[in-house]
C-alpha cells in the first residue's frame, strides 16, 4: 500500500501525517510505503518545519530527515490513496485528475472536516497532531 499525504507547503501538516502514519503503520507491522508532498512550490528542497518537527519529536516521531516536494501528475500512478489536508488542497489536486480513476485517490485526512494550517499559530502544532494522529489511526482501520 502506498500512500500521499499532501498540504500547501509541505512544512508543516503533510510531514506530520507522513510521520504519524509512518509511525503507526510500522508499530502494527504493516508494509506501507508512506511519502509527502505539497501544492505549493515554495519550500522544495527544504525539511520540516521547526515546530512540527519538534512536536512530532514530543511523541517519538523523527520527521527531521523528510524533504519537501511538490505534487506531481505521476504520484497519481504511484500511490493508492491521496490524503490531502483542507478543501482548498483537495481542489488543487483534483484540478490535476486527469481521469475519474485519478480522483476515486483523492480525499481529505479527517473525511468531512479539515486539518487547520498551524502556520501562523505556535499553538496549534499539538493541536493538529492529535487530529492527524486521530485520523491517521482511523484509516489504517479503514484500510486494513
Amino acid at each position: 500500500m502506498k500512500l500521499l499525504m499532501v498540504c500547501l507547503g509541505n512544512i508543516c501538516r503533510s510531514p506530520l501525517a507522513h510521520g504519524i502514519m509512518e509511525h503507526l503503520a510500522n508499530e502494527q507491522g504493516l508494509d506501507w510505503e508512506i511519502e509527502s508532498a505539497g501544492t505549493g512550490n515554495w519550500h522544495v528542497g527544504e525539511g520540516p518545519d521547526r515546530r512540527s518537527t519538534r512536536t512530532a519529536r514530543e511523541h517519538g516521531i523523527d520527521i527531521s530527515k523528510q524533504i519537501c516536494r511538490l505534487f506531481r501528475i505521476s504520484d497519481f500512478d504511484t500511490y493508492d490513496h491521496i490524503f490531502v489536508m483542507d478543501k482548498s488542497n483537495l481542489s488543487d489536486i483534483l484540478s490535476m485528475a486527469r481521469n475519474e480513476e485519478d480522483r476515486k485517490k483523492v480525499r481529505l485526512l479527517l473525511v468531512d472536516k479539515i486539518v487547520p494550517d498551524p502556520y501562523y499559530d505556535d499553538t496549534q502544532f499539538e493541536p493538529v497532531f492529535q487530529m492527524i494522529e486521530k485520523g491517521c489511526k482511523e484509516i489504517i482501520k479503514q484500510l486494513t
